[in-house]
């Protein structure tokens, strides 16, 4: 018996999107959210890749009419709900303008590892949202208050410390 392919969707209007962790810094399960046309879709995802897609879906804005790119610059980060169902894990993304509807749009596409040989290959989940650049810059000030929450960083050799104690290589 085949399992089911894992879902695909596209929204080109989502009410929301935004990014969000669970669990404490160190061990926390980073996911992206979407909501649109009644559904909620969660996609699990890496910290890097939320901060990496935060910075350069910043970058486009200035692909997007001057009057849209720059107007609401102190647009609030905006919070994810904890995740219902996280659908599959994020491997590549896409992103680029579509400038006939003046909006950012990104393709997330599932990562499959294969158990057996543990090669990695793109899997038929994906998910493409259009967004425009108010929900783009909601996005990137959540992902700045996401990455901000980690764990503290040792100021000797740059590396995370963990709750329960910090063996710093440069102390040795």
């Amino acid at each position: 018996m085949t399992e089911p392919e894992p879902p695909s969707w596209e929204f080109s209007r989502p009410n929301r999107f935004t990014a969000g962790a669970i669990g404490e810094p160190g061990s926390r399960v980073f996911y992206l959210q979407v909501f649109a046309e009644g559904v909620e879709v969660d996609v699990k995802c890496e910290k890097q890749q939320v901060v990496a897609l935060a910075d350069q879906l910043v970058k486009l804005l200035a692909d997007l009419p001057e009057d849209e790119a720059q107007g609401g610059a102190d647009v609030e980060a905006v919070a994810a709900l904890p995740p219902t169902e996280l659908a599959w894990v994020v491997g590549s993304i896409s992103i680029g303008v579509d400038r006939s509807d003046d909006r950012v749009v990104v393709l997330f596409e599932e990562i499959v590892v294969d158990e057996e040989d543990g090669s990695v290959s793109t899997g038929p989940g994906s998910l493409r949202v259009h967004l425009t650049a108010s929900q783009v810059r909601g996005f990137a000030a959540q992902a700045e208050l996401l990455a901000s929450g980690g764990r503290p960083i040792c100021r000797l050799c740059g590396q995370p410390i963990d709750p329960s104690g910090h063996a710093c290589p440069r102390l040795n």
